[in-house]
């Protein structure tokens, strides 16, 4: 099996089998950040998912192989969900709460892991598919540059670092946004989970 860094170099004079390879390597996490970033708007969705890649071939001769290619496929997808958001709705960046918070990364007293590890017996599958169907209605209320950090740190797995140059921000900013994010889809999860009958 080649190397990314074989393939890029492959992708950059032209070989398109070489690039098609990359983008297999990508494409399912790229799909699942386009869905959840523009949720409510799966035309849309479909769009960056498509442009993201279609953008990357044109600009690959521009990629520092010194970067990270994942990092930079996932700025490209989150510059295209900013245009599509701004594109479509007016939609104001405001603090979620007014709380105080902290800057303490993953050890974050907001928490850490975004979801709470609740059994998984046969007999929860139900309520679990009901909780799943509440984290997405719960992503799509929040604000889209909360929802950008989240879905990269939580559900894509980007590092505080990682996040921050996908998306150009400090990593104060990240940590602060992360934090917040975290706040508010915990609030109306731990609702929704009570009133399935989950342990809190």
């Amino acid at each position: 099996m080649e190397s990314e860094s074989e393939l890029i170099a492959r992708s950059k004079k032209g070989d398109s089998r070489a690039f098609s390879s990359l983008v297999s390597r990508y494409e399912n996490r790229i799909f699942n950040l386009a869905h959840r970033v523009c949720a409510g708007m799966p035309s849309e969705a479909e769009d960056v998912y498509q442009e993201t890649f279609l953008t990357a071939f044109k600009k690959l001769s521009h990629f520092r192989e010194d970067s990270n290619l994942g990092t930079w496929l996932f700025r490209i997808a989150s510059n295209l969900c900013w245009m599509r958001f701004r594109k479509k709705r007016s939609e104001p960046v405001v603090p979620i709460l007014d709380r105080p918070h902290h800057h303490d990364d993953e050890s974050d007293p907001a928490g850490g892991a975004l979801f709470k590890d609740w059994s998984a017996g046969p007999e929860e599958l139900a309520r679990k598919k009901a909780l799943r169907e509440a984290v997405e209605v719960a992503l799509a209320d929040l604000p889209l540059d909360y929802r950008l950090v989240v879905v990269l740190r939580d559900i894509q797995g980007l590092s505080t670092k990682e996040t921050g140059k996908a998306m150009k921000l400090s990593v104060a900013a990240v940590k602060s946004r992360l934090h917040r994010g975290r706040l508010f889809l915990r609030d109306r999860l731990d609702k929704v989970a009570a009133s399935l009958g989950l342990p809190g």
